[in-house]
């Protein structure tokens, strides 16, 4: 925070000794302790002081401003009570801790908060960080601000805080009164402007909650790694009234023009990659609150953002004008207000468009590159071989031949490496960000095999990324090289059949040391890909014979199994809605007899499953959504085309799928869904019989007529009804 700060300006100096005694005298600091004080540099109104003690203690002192001020102005009283409220109910703002009204003590009115450390993007471009981070401290910082919008005044025992009703109005005239009282010349723009919007109040103005009034990324403090709000500052304009105008007043920099610099940190967001467009914000925003993603009237509220900007410019320069004002930079302001009128009377005149046209989610250039490097690949390669892999699937069905890989899909592996299309789900290899990935992974989720034609299948990409994190030199040359060659293949072992693994801490294969080697005894099952017979090796999750019962999760460990060690069985591949999964390499029941490796077999060290499985799963499920994502596509692209060249009873398809659907069969397929999802992975095995009642009682919506045609004869029917008995009324 130190390059925040400057030694406290001429103007704003205090007496530090008294501020001492009254601190001790609210038991915040000793009386052996001393004070430092440093003044923030940034901030236009209350002057902020960064006060530290001898013992390492810090906070933020906020006062009034001294001389003469404008009228209802910096009223930090108003900060104290909000901030207080907000703290109580645990939304991000610095605890305060006291507020002092007597001027003897420091020659103002201030208030004391906690001192929150963290980062403070002074430049909403944000240098210096990713454009991934970009996106997600603006949609941090939009979450935020909708679960201020959120919260009900009551609760907060904020009732009369402000004026509610009519805030837009308000708002013109108190800035419009702002200006004129602060104005060192007349500008014409700003009378037009502020004539505007008096004339185009929005009709519906009565919606009514906290609202911040400045609203910035510059006033949030975000956590030191992360993109977390840690707190929000300055609330020095909140007051009761209409949400929108703080949400407008946030997206207000998307729509600053290149040419339009008022301070060096406030210039134009276009074409910062990385920041997400007004619509993703907007969208967040309002899924956030539960209300319709859309803005009405964003003009005037953006126009009414900038006339405000306006008049904060003016008093700015007028405080620097009576030699009061809070930053150095106060001077500059002065040449900002015309311009920022007439940028307002511009956005008053005409629609408005989103001005970035970029998806929330951002790819890099690569990333765009190489995705339509697999889209074309995909529509080139990978599609047209389904149908032959399908026949050698079927050909094939009750051989063991299932379990090997088609040549055709050999073929496409080597044609895809050798395009450069290979192992693109590994950064470290490929370059590619999480984002960019989760696009191919989109796109390779339209057919089951196009993962492994590009190396990036499961469950060898989780096991890959296990062993780049957490492996040791010997075990990355001896089983990660070979997999991102896809020379083998491998399995992950950590779901039991007698326990229930949905918690992992339940998990009973054992792992017990024997001098330099590990002996392994357990059951797992649904074991994915232990059936390809290029499946050399198993990482398996084992629990410690000695268990320290201190640390629930320090009793587990991973360690790595080749394949053909003495005591690993494959005892059953098992069904998944009666098929076994071949093209995947299937679902085995794999059991562990007294297997016995090298004690180097061991990842990280004993102690050290959870850790590393969290590490397999995170980025393993994101990769499962998107290809699901790609499926449901595909699906959906597979439904409109049917619904829109089948006919029944004089209407197409399409014009039946929005019908209610009907009750029975639809509440036997909840009921069966349920019970499999309490069964786990048995519920869709052919260990019980759920998986064939589902294939059952999801049939009878479509045997002797699907739902919809029997919903369109009710439909007709209670018509009737309805029709005769208003006939017999009238």
């Amino acid at each position: 925070m130190e390059n925040l700060t400057t030694p406290v300006r001429h103007q704003h100096k205090f007496n530090v000794v008294r501020l001492e005694k009254y601190l001790s005298s609210k038991s915040r600091v000793s009386n052996e302790e001393s004070l430092s004080v440093r003044q923030y540099s940034a901030g236009q109104s209350n002057p902020t002081f960064l006060i530290q003690t001898t013992s390492n203690n810090s906070y933020v002192l906020r006062k009034k401003p001294c001389g003469e001020l404008l009228p209802g102005a910096h009223k930090v009283d108003r900060e104290y009570r909000v901030q207080k409220a907000l703290f109580s109910v645990g939304f991000p703002v610095p605890q305060p801790i006291l507020h002092c009204t007597d001027v003897e003590v420091i020659g103002t009115e201030f208030y004391l908060m906690e001192h929150v450390k963290g980062r403070i993007f002074r430049d909403l471009r944000l240098p210096g960080v990713t454009p991934a981070e970009r996106s997600a401290l603006y949609v941090a910082a939009v979450e935020v601000l909708a679960k201020l919008h959120s919260l009900g005044l009551s609760s907060l025992n904020l009732e009369g805080y402000g004026r509610g009703l009519g805030y837009c109005k308000r708002q013109v005239s108190t800035w419009t009164k702002q200006y004129r009282a602060a104005a060192h010349r007349d500008i014409p723009a700003m009378n037009e402007l502020s004539d505007w919007l008096m004339k185009n109040l929005p009709d519906d103005d009565n919606e009514v909650t906290l609202v911040h009034g400045d609203y910035r990324l510059d006033n949030l403090i975000f956590h030191p790694t992360e993109a977390r709000v840690m707190a929000v500052l300055d609330w020095e304009l909140s007051t009761t009234g209409q949400p929108l105008a703080d949400l407008a007043y946030f997206l207000m920099p998307h729509y600053w023009p290149a040419s339009l610099n008022i301070i060096s940190t406030m210039g134009s967001l276009k074409g910062i990659e990385g920041i997400p467009t007004v619509n993703d914000l907007i969208s967040i925003y309002c899924r956030c609150r539960g209300i319709p993603a859309k803005l009405p009237r964003l003009n005037f509220y953006l126009a009414l953002s900038v006339f405000k900007m306006a008049g904060i410019a003016q008093g700015v320069y007028a405080r620097h004008l009576l030699g009061n004002a809070s930053a150095p930079n106060a001077a500059e302001f002065s040449q900002c207000v015309e311009p920022l009128a007439k940028v307002a009377l511009q956005f008053a005149q005409r629609p408005l468009a989103d001005p970035t046209k970029d998806r929330l989610f951002l790819q890099t250039a690569k990333g765009q590159a190489v995705l339509q490097q697999v889209k074309d690949f995909m529509r080139r390669y990978v599609l047209p071989a389904q149908e032959e892999v399908a026949e050698y699937y079927s050909k094939h069905a009750q051989s063991p031949q299932r379990w090997h890989t088609p040549q055709i899909i050999k073929d496409l592996k080597v044609r895809a490496r050798e395009a450069g299309l290979w192992n693109l789900f590994l950064s470290a290899v490929s370059g590619l960000t999480q984002v960019d990935y989760a696009y191919i992974a989109e796109e390779t989720g339209r057919c089951l095999f196009a993962p492994e034609v590009f190396n990036c299948q499961a469950p060898d990409t989780g096991n890959m990324e296990v062993l780049h994190m957490f492996g040791s030199e010997e075990q990355k040359k001896k089983w990660l090289e070979p997999l991102l060659s896809g020379a083998i293949r491998s399995c992950f072992c950590m779901t039991e059949p007698d326990v229930a693994s949905s918690d992992a801490t339940n998990i009973e294969c054992i792992l017990r040391r024997d001098k330099d080697n590990y002996i392994i005894n357990g059951k797992k099952w649904w074991s994915s890909g232990a059936g390809n017979p290029q499946c050399k090796v198993a990482i398996v999750m084992c629990r410690s014979s000695v268990q320290d019962v201190g640390s629930r999760h320090g009793q587990h460990s991973t360690i790595v199994v080749p394949m053909d060690s003495p005591g690993v069985r494959l005892i059953r591949p098992l069904t998944v809605f009666g098929q076994d999964d071949a093209i995947h390499g299937g679902h085995f029941e794999m059991h562990f007899d007294n297997v016995c490796v090298p004690a180097s077999n061991i990842i990280l060290g004993e102690g050290r499953g959870f850790e590393i499985a969290q590490g397999r799963l995170g980025p393993g499920r994101l990769h499962h959504c998107m290809r699901a994502v790609g499926c449901a596509e595909l699906a959906l692209e597979l439904l409109c085309q049917r619904a829109a060249s089948r006919h029944t009873f004089g209407k197409k398809l399409y014009q039946h799928i929005a019908m209610i659907k009907v009750a029975a069969a639809r509440m036997a397929c909840k009921v069966v869904d349920i019970a499999i999802q309490v069964h786990g992975g048995a519920g869709v095995s052919g260990d019980v019989p759920l998986a064939q009642m589902y294939a059952h009682v999801r049939t009878l919506r479509l045997a002797d007529g699907p739902d919809e045609v029997h919903l369109s004869s009710i439909a007709f029917l209670e018509l009737r009804d309805q029709l005769k008995k208003a006939q017999a009324k009238l």
